[in-house]
């Protein structure tokens, strides 16, 4: 285990195989195991970096106000003590959202951009939206991180043979710290970089489980308004793709990665 100390917090990272760096960014109440079915393969050609979000895993919780950008200031003060140059960045979910913050805010240290089952803002802008956040964030206040965890692994892995993948997610859900679950789920909504989309000119992959969240079609959209980016979906997968489509996951990663480093040469970094 690795730590760096940024603005008085203590954060976690980790490092695996040699090669271009990639860094793998977790969602929220989550941390670096988000990645434990996708470090061994991308590692055999890729130097992995993975960082366990303030306020996540074995990182420090400070007890403050959390924001996308503070989290994309952590990530880029990891890079600048490893030293690691551009890189490629892929984020899950929160993590995409700290992706967009980080590539519009900080170009020049990417490589490549991959979002994975997220968006570019959480906006309220509509009553249907304000009603479906607030029974969002009433239920995120009265209910255990137990029982969150439990009703979330019951939805994101509903097969019978997911019932190992239910049971761990359960049981790391339940490990969050409730205050610093609430401040990143807090940090997440009103946040927003759609109005910069345009900003962004490395190679993009947006990456879309069929039964996401969000729909396709909003993936869609905002896609059109990046200038090198395309989108993938993954059929038969939920809002954890990496964990329950991990083969076909990796092995689109895998291939838009290389692409991107072949078009390094027509292409500037972002």
């Amino acid at each position: 285990m690795a730590y760096f100390e940024h603005e008085g917090c203590s954060l976690h990272y980790e490092e695996y195989g040699q090669g271009e760096p990639l860094v793998l960014l977790h969602g929220l109440g989550s941390s670096c195991q988000d990645w434990e079915m996708q470090v061994p393969t991308l590692a055999r050609q890729y130097r992995v970096i993975l960082m366990d979000i303030r306020g996540h895993g074995r990182s420090d919780k400070p007890r403050e106000r959390y924001s996308i950008a503070s989290f994309s200031a952590d990530l880029l003060a990891l890079l600048e003590q490893l030293q690691t140059g551009p890189v490629h960045l892929v984020g899950l979910s929160m993590g995409g959202m700290v992706g967009f913050q980080f590539a519009v805010d900080h170009p020049e240290w990417l490589r490549s951009l991959c979002i994975v089952n997220s968006a570019p803002e959480v906006k309220r802008r509509s009553r249907s939206d304000w009603i479906w956040w607030a029974k969002r964030w009433a239920l995120a206040r009265l209910l255990s991180l137990e029982t969150i965890g439990k009703g979330l692994a019951e939805r994101l892995f509903p097969k019978p043979q997911q019932a190992d993948l239910r049971r761990k997610m359960a049981e790391r859900w339940a490990r969050n710290d409730k205050r610093a679950y609430l401040a990143s789920f807090d940090a997440i909504v009103g946040w927003g970089v759609a109005e910069r989309l345009g900003q962004i000119r490395c190679p993009t992959l947006v990456i879309s489980a069929d039964q996401d969240y969000t729909p396709v079609q909003l993936k869609e959209r905002y896609v059109a308004l990046i200038p090198h980016a395309r989108l993938a979906v993954i059929e038969d997968s939920r809002h954890a793709t990496p964990l329950d489509q991990p083969d076909l996951f990796n092995q689109t990663l895998l291939q838009f990665l290389a692409a991107s480093t072949t078009s390094q040469g027509s292409l500037s970094p972002c």
